[in-house]
């Protein structure tokens, strides 16, 4: 096994191990003694999903969040330049794609340390894949305001460069909000405006569902408190 930054993707959701990762990702993983992880506690779930005989006890994790410094995340790769692989893990999905790894990622790039992506779950591509929209300009914003009047500003902004730019946009909203933000949608984007709602990708009761904002209307589904991502495009 090369000596390398791996990154390595987590399940969304409750997801059987085999259904999204490959049986590569595992022989990696049984080969890194050092952890860079969104959460701890998840990250020594999901290493005990893919293996139940690893050795969590004699694994090292590093915490990464929005409360970590740069001096903490520079200091977290020694293990790599004294020639030890390291792992990085993020709480779901692809570490370092709308996701803190990236600070990590960037540091080893500029120490010229090999970074290794591996194969696994993306809801921001899945989703795409799964719209029927524009798959070769596509755009994820994260979160939008909760302010209401900023909210409606930031998505006829997003819904504008659909048709300017025929870019598929991306979005997401805390769980127990998604209903508000599906109300704020179907109230300020037009009729004609396709909206993709994806939830629960790769886990038990996925839905991908697209129509137009004018055919949601007084059908939305019940996704409360259920991850999704809003796509919008003309």
């Amino acid at each position: 096994m090369e000596v390398a930054l791996y990154l390595l993707p987590v399940t969304l959701g409750d997801t059987a191990i085999e259904k999204v990762l490959p049986s590569y990702n595992r022989e990696i993983i049984a080969g890194i003694k050092h952890f860079i992880v969104e959460d701890v506690r998840s990250a020594r779930r999901f290493l005990k999903k893919v293996d139940a005989a690893i050795h969590i006890d004699e694994l090292t994790f590093y915490p990464l969040n929005k409360h970590t410094s740069p001096e903490d995340i520079a200091g977290y790769l020694s293990p790599l330049v004294q020639g030890q692989s390291m792992g990085v893990i993020s709480e779901a999905g692809c570490p370092a794609v709308a996701d803190p790894g990236a600070d990590v990622v960037a540091i080893a790039q500029r120490r010229n340390l090999k970074v290794v992506p591996l194969v696994g779950p993306s809801s921001i591509i899945l989703s795409v894949m799964g719209s029927g929209f524009n798959g070769q300009s596509f755009a994820f914003h994260g979160y939008l305001p909760i302010e209401p009047a900023d909210r409606t500003r930031r998505l006829k902004d997003l819904e504008a460069r659909v048709y300017s730019e025929n870019q598929t946009q991306l979005f997401i909203e805390t769980p127990y909000r998604n209903h508000k933000m599906l109300e704020e949608i179907l109230k300020t984007c037009r009729p004609q405006t396709k909206l993709c709602i994806a939830a629960n990708i790769t886990c038990e009761g996925e839905f991908i569902r697209t129509k137009t904002v004018k055919e949601w209307k007084g059908h939305l589904p019940d996704l409360n408190k259920i991850p999704c991502i809003f796509l919008i495009y003309k």
